[in-house]
């Protein structure tokens, strides 16, 4: 619908006309009048600003103001202080308004000389140094104020509206990106809780085992100390692992927050740029219309950038999901070390049965073998008993 141009493919006219302070010039003569009438009296602002420093080292500017304009700053010093003397003691209220009156004219006169000569009006403002005050930040506000202006004068409605639906698109794409960082913290946050959900369980085996190992005999206790010592070490590692994922999960969302303020920070530095550059055309109209060539490549060089800084998106978006097939890795090896560590304790508790087992097997030999040893035992001396008595009948 007419909203993109040969060298900006993509991208609305009037989005590239609002990036592309080249595109925003006077149009038609009541706008170079109100534009005229604007840095005329920012002209006169600045002059105003400049004229107490200088009435306060006229010695040192006279060569450079000449005769006349020295003539007239003197009067106007004189013309002050009369206004102030009138000011600070009652007296005739109709001299007091002369006095204001004559120091009006004075005033206008002095921006008028100034004004004729342009190379003055610039030496000045590099020559003289004047301190911070509220009268810079109402110039400042003034310009943005004419810059505001030649935005609106130089903007259509339909434009307008190309500029809302940029907007909106950038916010939309910021929501993204900040919907991405929560999904990373959703996913720190879960690996943090199966971490606590398996050293809590590992806690529990260990304390089991402590009562199992308890209540076997000493025999064993040497084992059961080995037993211990090797679930400590094996719970330390565990820690030590999801402490190191945990940390390069956080590292990851830090990355991703000083990428997106970097971009921030990136945009208002281009913006700023831009308006910078849209204050300096405006003084340069001719020579823009000379160098049509040199601008069109300036766009495509613009487009260029565009495209640059669209594969860059594009090349974090392709890094971030393979960080997320990197997460899912991690995750089924995670799924692996619970399957393995059920092994070993299924394991465990088996090699503990048979040991019971063998244990009590051993202990019933042993009885019996006590108890065949004491009846043999007493077989023999009846035997021999009896075999005595036969002897003697």
């Amino acid at each position: 619908k007419g909203m993109a141009t040969p060298g900006k493919a993509g991208v609305p006219l009037g989005i590239m006309k609002w990036l592309d302070p080249c595109q925003l010039k006077p149009d038609c003569t009541e706008t170079e009048r109100i534009l005229t009438v604007l840095d005329e009296t920012i002209a006169k602002l600045e002059i105003t600003r400049l004229i107490p420093r200088v009435i306060g080292s006229l010695e040192r500017f006279s060569r450079m103001l000449g005769p006349e304009i020295t003539r007239s700053l003197v009067e106007h010093q004189k013309l002050s202080m009369e206004i102030q003397h009138l000011l600070t003691s009652p007296g005739d209220e109709e001299s007091r308004k002369a006095v204001e009156q004559n120091l009006k004219c004075s005033m206008r006169n002095i921006l008028r000389l100034i004004l004729a000569n342009p190379l003055l009006y610039h030496g000045l403002k590099y020559e003289v140094w004047v301190r911070q005050s509220a009268a810079d930040v109402f110039i400042k506000a003034f310009m943005e104020f004419r810059d505001l202006t030649l935005e609106r004068l130089l903007t259509s409605p339909d434009e307008e509206k190309q500029k809302v639906q940029f907007m909106k698109e950038t916010t939309l794409q910021l929501d993204k990106n900040m919907g991405t960082i929560s999904a990373l913290q959703a996913e720190l946050t879960e690996a943090i809780q199966t971490r606590d959900e398996e050293v809590n369980k590992k806690d529990k085996i260990i304390e089991n085992l402590k009562i199992s190992m308890e209540n076997l005999s000493k025999e064993c206790e040497a084992e059961i100390q080995q037993i211990m010592k090797e679930g400590e070490k094996q719970r330390k590692l565990d820690e030590e692992a999801s402490q190191i994922r945990c940390a390069k999960l956080e590292e990851d969302v830090l990355c991703l927050r000083a990428q997106l303020k970097a971009v921030v920070l990136e945009h208002r530095a281009s913006e700023l740029v831009l308006r910078k550059e849209k204050c300096n055309t405006e003084s340069e109209i001719e020579k823009w219309v000379q160098k049509y060539d040199k601008d069109m490549a300036e766009r495509q060089a613009t487009y260029d950038e565009i495209e640059a800084e669209y594969n860059e998106e594009k090349a974090q978006l392709a890094l971030l999901m393979e960080k997320h097939a990197t997460l899912i890795q991690e995750y089924d090896s995670i799924l692996e070390e619970r399957r393995i560590l059920k092994e070993r304790a299924e394991e465990a508790e088996r090699i503990l049965a048979n040991r019971n087992r063998a244990a009590a097997c051993i202990q019933a030999y042993w009885k019996g073998y006590l108890v065949r040893s004491t009846y043999k035992a007493e077989l023999k001396k009846a035997r021999a008993k009896a075999r005595a008595k036969g002897r003697g009948k």
